[in-house]
């Protein structure tokens, strides 16, 4: 038990200092991944298939979206804010 128990604890202790010098387009793909791999595994779990299958599909489906969110983000941020005023300022 002590064994496992401390497995478990460096693990996790050497998974989260990994990202910390991560880009925001590095944690984007990885979040959605990570996001994805768990609604696959769920989708497998409800429908009877594959875990592993599903995982990995959810995995390279939230990577790809995480990934085009972080460009899609990046672009609202070096587009001009768009002006929503139709009223005309000449007298």
């Amino acid at each position: 038990m002590k064994t496992t128990l401390l497995v478990l604890s460096t693990t996790a202790i050497l998974g989260l200092s990994a990202c910390s010098n991560m880009s925001n387009t590095q944690q984007r793909t990885l979040s959605g991944a990570a996001i994805g791999t768990a609604a696959g595994v769920g989708i497998g779990a409800l429908t009877g298939g594959g875990l592993l299958w599903g995982a990995a599909g959810g995995a390279a489906v939230g990577a790809a979206g995480g990934y085009i969110y972080d460009q899609y983000e990046k672009d609202q941020k070096k587009a001009p804010p768009k002006s929503n005023s139709t009223k005309s300022t000449v007298n």
